[in-house]
């Protein structure tokens, strides 16, 4: 009885979180008790009193623990910790942790979430938008911008720079905005919806480049100079990481500097002689400033230390001599300017490294850091933006094409299709603005930066793919009329740059999140790393016990909620989604316990296990997007109309959450825990999420095509256009027209349907473009009033056109091959020449 009333005591406390005094007290109360019971026996004694005396070892710290457990413990830990290179060290270093952590410790405060200051804009910010912003986008033609100019025109240049885009994030007394990440985010987004290539010219400036770092690391004079001229459009900047044979693997770039003297505007100063040859760089040929990520070495010990230096970033003028630029690469029908830049031994003084000389080296942990900033914001935005102009457009073209006698947005095929446009689009709008409320409140979010970018990029590859799907034909039509195809072009962009998704979603996210964002790892790695044995000891004493009961804990709550729902988790009461919460806490316990599950049995070996490490990013993929969605109904007052979106997310994150964990366990690396994590984190098998069913998702696709306040709200930020002869325009014109003679047109069918058999059958052999002539056959019987004519014309007008695609003729495609071509082999010359 002492045994078994121990062993229940040390699971209620274990799941209690009990400190250690209060535990050793409840753990002698418990023995005596069980002793007690079974009349001081010399069994129970014994075992009770060896079982309490090990319990008591382990929960109270001092000299017979660290002595007798902690000593011999520091060799295995040492050999089980993974083993980081200095890479992986200064990346641990960079970035904040917010709400990943949260979700890694496997019990999440959801208060905390719900009370943390929301994504917001400024009176100031919300007037650009509706001014500037909106400005902009009516200046942009897509189809000639790409197809035509293969740039932008001149004039939106012109006004892109005198309106402030270059300086969104720029402090006003330094010439900028001053703007929040929130407003950069929403900027970004809504250019997006108009044309991917200013987007993203508007979008690089402002996330990762000169001016984000001379922002945070430049000097008093590198900021002075530079950053009202970044801001005023005066300098065009780009910055340099990608190399040819490196990738964008700071830690192996070839590119190099070399510590030397040199002569610079007249006069011999200490510099750096660079090398470099770099691709893939936005905005490289038309920049003026030009920041580069190389590694520095000083073989003449000039600066009085070793010879390997370090990454480090620096700034070149275009101007200097032996710089190259000007070549364009040409993004998949996308024309924002991209292309390399290579130089030879270009000298540069020591005033030109980002922060000066005593910045040397620390290259790598300020792109880190701006990165996970920059990373936020751009792709996400673009991601989302192409969301809420698929579900826009899309939705309104499936209420106004009609097949078989009524509209396709009818069939449940189709709805099939428009569900996870909406489903989807919403997700990635409550991510978005989950991630770029934390950048507001100062945090840098290494963690969540990347599974948002590779999670909403992905979700924009599968999002614009269902767009496709229900526009058709209508949409593989180039031309200027087509409202798809500039999107479904972008996909590839952003499923590759910033961070390739397969690398980011197989080794950053997992791979710097189970150490980054633990609560005892770094603890225990920077532990075992002190070289004096007894002071790692002692370090290793003070958190290792910690580490044992959190995984103790999250286990037996993963394994109790579970075989409960999670019925036994403190959640909030508010919005009647208890049970979702409950299942994001059990599933959270149940994560945080693979965690340390297999930082335990695999180590450094984890590198190697890119399955796995997939894996695991996906549940915190499915863990993260629900909890934004949480926090973004919340933070629109749990609006009734937002319900069935919102079920819709958080059943189909639960149920990929669910399969993801599920096949992780069914392909854990080591074979013999794959049982008894069946076991423990799925008791009654991997049931209980199927997902929406196709009662909710008929109300999801219905978002987007009903006219309701809920299919503005899914496309908000998105540009609206009207006009008839707009790509977009020409689909929300119809959709307008279709809803307001919707009853008229019904009648008019009705009529054709109940009309005399011996009527002439010729209104039956009407072609689409024949609108006229059945508008008079309504007339003429007086279906149609003289004052609905016109209406009722130009409704039918609208609805033919829609659907109309682009032709060109013979003479006009060969026009435009033969000016394509000369405009490539322009480009492509100079490229030739490159290293």
């Amino acid at each position: 009885m002492s045994v078994l009333l121990l062993l229940i005591s040390a699971l209620v406390l274990i799941y209690l979180g009990a400190a250690g005094s209060t535990a050793a007290a409840v753990l002698v109360v418990a023995a005596l008790a069980g002793w007690a019971l079974d009349g001081f026996g010399l069994i129970s004694l014994v075992c009770g009193g060896a079982l309490l005396g090990l319990s008591l070892v382990l929960v109270l710290p001092g000299r017979w623990r660290r002595e007798l457990v902690s000593r011999p413990m520091l060799g295995f830990v040492r050999g089980r910790l993974p083993k980081l290179s200095a890479t992986e060290s200064e990346a641990l270093k960079a970035g904040t942790v917010d709400w990943d952590g949260e979700l890694f410790s496997g019990q999440p405060d959801w208060q905390r979430l719900l009370d943390t200051a929301p994504a917001t804009l400024s009176s100031e910010e919300q007037a650009f938008l509706d001014g500037p912003v909106e400005a902009l986008c009516g200046m942009l033609d897509d189809w000639a911008i790409t197809q035509e100019h293969y740039d932008l025109p001149q004039p939106v240049w012109q006004f892109i720079r005198d309106n402030g885009f270059f300086g969104l994030l720029i402090p006003k007394e330094q010439g900028g905005k001053g703007f929040s990440h929130t407003a950069h985010s929403e900027i970004v987004m809504k250019l997006s919806t108009r044309s991917v290539s200013a987007a993203v010219t508007v979008m690089v400036p402002n996330s990762l480049g000169p001016g984000e770092l001379l922002m945070h690391y430049g000097t008093d004079e590198q900021q002075q100079h530079y950053l009202p001229r970044l801001a005023g459009g005066e300098e065009i900047p780009c910055f340099a990481l990608t190399s040819p044979v490196a990738g964008s693997d700071a830690g192996a770039i070839p590119d190099l500097g070399v510590v030397c003297r040199g002569q610079w505007q007249g006069e011999e100063v200490l510099g750096l002689k660079v090398t470099w040859n770099k691709r893939y760089i936005t905005l490289a040929p038309v920049a003026t400033l030009i920041g580069l990520a190389i590694k520095v070495y000083d073989p003449d010990k000039l600066l009085g230390g070793g010879v390997d230096i370090g990454v480090t970033c620096v700034l070149v003028p275009r101007e200097t001599a032996g710089v190259n630029v000007g070549a364009r690469h040409l993004p998949m029908n996308t024309v924002f300017m991209n292309g390399p830049t290579w130089g030879n031994e270009v000298f540069i003084p020591m005033s030109q490294v980002i922060g000066g000389q005593a910045m040397l080296g620390k290259g790598w942990t300020m792109l880190l850091e701006c990165l996970s900033i920059g990373r936020s914001v751009s792709l996400p935005a673009l991601g989302t933006g192409a969301g809420k102009l698929a579900g826009l457009a899309t939705g309104s073209y499936a209420l106004v094409r009609e097949q078989f006698g009524r509209t396709i947005s009818q069939f449940e095929g189709v709805q099939e299709a428009l569900e996870p446009i909406a489903g989807y689009t919403f997700m990635m709008d409550a991510a978005r603005l989950l991630t770029v409320g934390m950048l507001d409140r100062g945090v840098k979010p290494s963690v969540p930066s990347a599974l948002l970018k590779f999670r909403n990029t992905d979700l924009m590859r599968v999002v614009i793919n269902h767009a496709m799907d229900v526009v058709a034909g209508r949409a593989v039509i180039s031309g200027p009329r087509n409202f798809l195809a500039s999107g479904y072009q972008a996909v590839p962009i952003g499923i590759t740059v910033e961070g390739a998704n397969i690398l980011t979603r197989s080794l950053m996210v997992f791979g710097q999140g189970a150490i980054r964002c633990h609560p005892f790892i770094v603890q225990e790695i920077e532990a075992a790393g002190l070289e004096n044995r007894d002071q790692a000891v002692a370090a290793l004493d003070g958190v290792f016990y910690r580490h044992l009961a959190h995984t103790a804990r999250n286990g037996l709550r993963a394994w109790l909620g579970a075989l409960t729902s999670g019925r036994l988790e403190a959640v909030p009461a508010a919005g009647g989604i208890e049970r979702y919460y409950r299942q994001l806490s059990r599933f959270s316990a149940a994560f945080a316990l693979l965690t340390d599950v297999s930082l335990l049995t695999l180590g450094g070996a984890l590198k190697a296990r890119q399955r796995l490490s997939g894996r695991m990013a996906d549940c915190l993929v499915q863990l993260y997007y629900a909890s934004a969605v949480i926090k973004q109904w919340h933070e629109e007052g749990y609006a009734a109309e937002q319900r069935p979106l919102v079920e819709w997310c958080l059943q189909s994150c639960l149920r990929d959450l669910q399969l993801a964990m599920h096949r992780l366990i069914l392909n854990f690396p080591v074979k013999s825990l794959r049982w008894p994590l069946r076991l423990l984190l799925f008791p009654l098998g991997a049931v209980g999420h199927k997902g929406p069913g196709d009662k909710l998702g008929g109300e999801v696709a219905a978002s987007i095509v009903r006219d309701t306040p809920l299919r503005l709200r899914v496309a908000r930020g998105c540009y609206l256009n009207t006009e008839p002869d707009d790509a977009l325009g020409r689909v929300l014109n119809a959709y307008r027209l279709a809803n307001e003679t919707r009853p008229l047109r019904e009648r008019l069918h009705t009529a054709i349907r109940e009309r005399e058999h011996d009527e002439p059958e010729a209104i039956d052999m009407l072609l689409g473009h024949q609108y006229a002539e059945l508008v008079e056959w309504g007339c003429a019987r007086g279906v149609v009033k003289p004052e609905e004519r016109e209406g009722l014309l130009e409704a039918l007008r609208a609805l033919y056109d829609v659907i109309r695609v682009d032709a060109f003729d013979a003479d006009g495609l060969r026009e435009l091959a033969e000016a394509t071509e000369g405009k490539r082999q322009v480009v492509a010359r100079p490229a030739d020449t490159t290293p």
